[in-house]
């Protein structure tokens, strides 16, 4: 039993919401380094193998550059908010290489820290092969998608091709299918995080192997 995540944690997180600007970081490098940066790492590294057991295709890779941990740098490129730093800790656990696959993610934020799982945004082909699977197998999928979040970008009509009398059409509408689990900072600050995020990916694998299955990702 390890523990990772710990007061500073979060402490960081906060401070830097309140401090979003390049001076302070710069001047807090070395402590996001040891308490935010080391310790998502070591928690990618560790989990790898408890994930087999959930799926042996999901990829959990600890390089600190181009790895399972999103970067905490913002692409502010197309946005208003021109904060140079993420708030929060990203990691994703997919089941090939890329985000836009099905798969698991980490979110780390105070007082808002989750587990989440689906696939987010999927290409035109994947969210095709979506819909039909959907539409083909309305039974297996209300199964799997009970804790399905709301999709804010979801279609106002029925997506051609589809019947609009379907019973599920409001889903097939979604064009993101990502359902999420809250976690407190006491759980990740536990040294049973690991125990506790994969026991939390078992509730939600219903709905990654559903989406696996959808859009030929392996299982």
């Amino acid at each position: 039993m390890t523990t990772y995540f710990t007061d500073d944690t979060f402490a960081f997180l906060r401070e830097l919401k309140r401090n979003n600007d390049r001076a302070w970081f710069n001047e807090n490098k070395a402590r996001y380094e040891r308490s935010v940066k080391g310790p998502a790492l070591a928690f990618i590294n560790n989990v790898a193998p408890h994930l087999k057991r959930v799926s042996t295709h999901l990829v959990a890779d600890p390089r600190p550059v181009g790895g399972s941990m999103f970067r905490i740098y913002r692409d502010t490129r197309f946005s208003k908010d021109k904060s140079p730093y993420k708030t929060h800790v990203g990691i994703h656990f997919s089941l090939r290489d890329g985000v836009h696959t099905p798969g698991f993610y980490l979110h780390v934020e105070p007082n808002a820290s989750m587990v989440a799982a689906g696939i987010w945004m999927p290409d035109a082909e994947g969210l095709q092969q979506i819909r039909e699977a959907i539409a083909a197998k309305p039974t297996e999928w209300r199964k799997a998608s009970g804790d399905l979040d709301e999709d804010e970008g979801a279609l106002k009509r029925p997506p051609r091709g589809f019947d609009p009398a379907h019973p599920m059409i409001e889903d097939l509408k979604r064009k993101t299918f990502t359902g999420s689990l809250r976690l407190s900072d006491g759980q990740l600050k536990s040294d049973d995080a690991v125990t506790t995020f994969v026991a939390t990916c078992k509730e939600l694998t219903p709905l990654v192997r559903f989406l696996a299955k959808a859009v030929g990702a392996p299982w």
